[in-house]
């Protein structure tokens, strides 16, 4: 580039000595018109002005050689720049055969573009195809994500009702237990019943007034039997009611606090954070209030009603997956145990109290709202027998 820049700047020096030499042919053809017209007018004049053309004429072939001097320099000059001239037409010459290459190069790449471009073209019909492709991948992938959640959502449910089963296999198993022991108990009495019936049947040989007596006595401790245990309970039921009544009075008229049937309900926010079965501090004095009613009421409860305290959680229907709590079932059984374990600190005894978690499978309210899920997030005490 530096090269041809210098080649274009000897155009104008070129042309500058061009014009220079025309001035000079110019300035002579006016000096002899010039010189014509002197000549003309001392031919009709006089030889004064015969002698003043020829000093004209003198002085004119003064400036005519300077000018040819001056004309052999510019020859010269106009020889170089010939000389240079073709020089730069070989470079130029040589540069068109660098630029017919180049074209050819030029020409190669197009065709090398246009090759790339078709197979752009290939390539973005398989992209599209592939897109097409992917899209039904896509929706299957979205079809198969649907049925997953489906059978995961039945798979829950089925867990659910699996631990349901579980629990009722577990209340029924105790149940079972509990009525091998009343059977053997019952046993027991039939055969001490039997032993008695057998030493009466010796006494009935003996006397039949003496086992009519005898009869009318069982009867008897039968009818005192039966009223004591109604009494119990109703006494019971009386402790119970004084406990609650008591409970109401402690810890005022609130609609999150209520009494249904025999068990005293209060909502969880009341004693718990969200997600959380640590006792705030509200909740704490809560609990000592009812702590402290339980301990007063115990005094006067007679030694023979062997009574419990039961300590129910239970959860709304929305599901918890933490690692501290991985399903409502710990959530429930945890916020019941803290509250075990804080009427043990309050002087409960141990031994009158129970804990049990329902998480949200005992629901007070059946629709699927934040209300009802206010309602059904809830702890419940009952006083009870065993």
């Amino acid at each position: 580039m530096a090269r041809r820049r210098e080649t274009l700047n000897i155009w104008p020096g070129f042309v500058d000595a061009l014009a220079t030499l025309l001035l000079v042919f110019v300035f002579v053809l006016s000096l002899f018109v010039v010189a014509q017209f002197y000549l003309s007018d001392a031919l009709s004049g006089s030889q004064e002005a015969v002698r003043r053309l020829q000093a004209d004429i003198d002085r004119l072939a003064e400036t005519l050689a300077m000018e040819r001097r001056r004309g052999e320099t510019l020859s010269a000059e106009l020889g170089r720049l010939e000389e240079e001239l073709s020089v730069t037409i070989a470079e130029r010459e040589r540069q068109l055969l660098e630029i017919a290459s180049l074209q050819q190069d030029i020409d190669a790449l197009r065709e090398l573009r246009e090759k790339l471009e078709a197979q752009v073209g290939e390539l973005a019909a398989a992209l599209e195809t592939r897109d097409e492709t992917i899209g039904q991948l896509r929706d299957r992938s979205k079809a198969l994500t649907a049925a997953l959640a489906e059978a995961e959502e039945h798979t829950q449910l089925a867990q659910t009702e699996i631990a349901q089963r579980e629990i009722r296999i577990e209340e029924l198993e105790q149940a079972r237990l509990s009525a091998q022991d009343q059977i053997e108990q019952l046993n027991r009495q039939i055969a001490a019943l039997r032993e008695q019936i057998g030493r009466l049947a010796a006494a009935l040989e003996v006397s039949e007034q003496t086992v009519a007596e005898q009869q009318v006595e069982i009867d008897e401790l039968g009818r005192k039997l039966n009223l004591a245990l109604v009494e119990k309970v109703q006494e019971l039921n009386r402790y119970r009611s004084e406990f609650f009544g008591r409970l109401r009075e402690v810890l005022g008229e609130r609609e999150d606090i209520r009494i249904v049937g025999d068990r005293f309900v209060l909502q969880s926010e009341l004693l718990f954070e969200t997600a959380s079965a640590e006792l705030e501090e509200g909740g704490r004095e809560s609990i000592a209030r009812i702590a402290t009613t339980l301990s007063e009421l115990a005094e006067s409860i007679p030694e023979d009603i062997d009574w419990v305290l039961q300590v129910e959680g239970h959860t709304d229907r929305r599901p918890i997956d933490t690692e501290e709590f991985p399903s409502n079932w710990e959530l429930s059984t945890a916020r019941a145990n803290s509250i075990v374990h804080f009427l043990v600190e309050r002087g409960i005894p141990p031994q009158r109290l129970a804990a049990a978690g329902f998480a949200e499978f005992q629901p007070v309210d059946d629709r699927n709202t934040p209300e009802a899920w206010r309602r059904n997030r809830r702890i419940e005490l009952k006083l009870t027998s065993r």
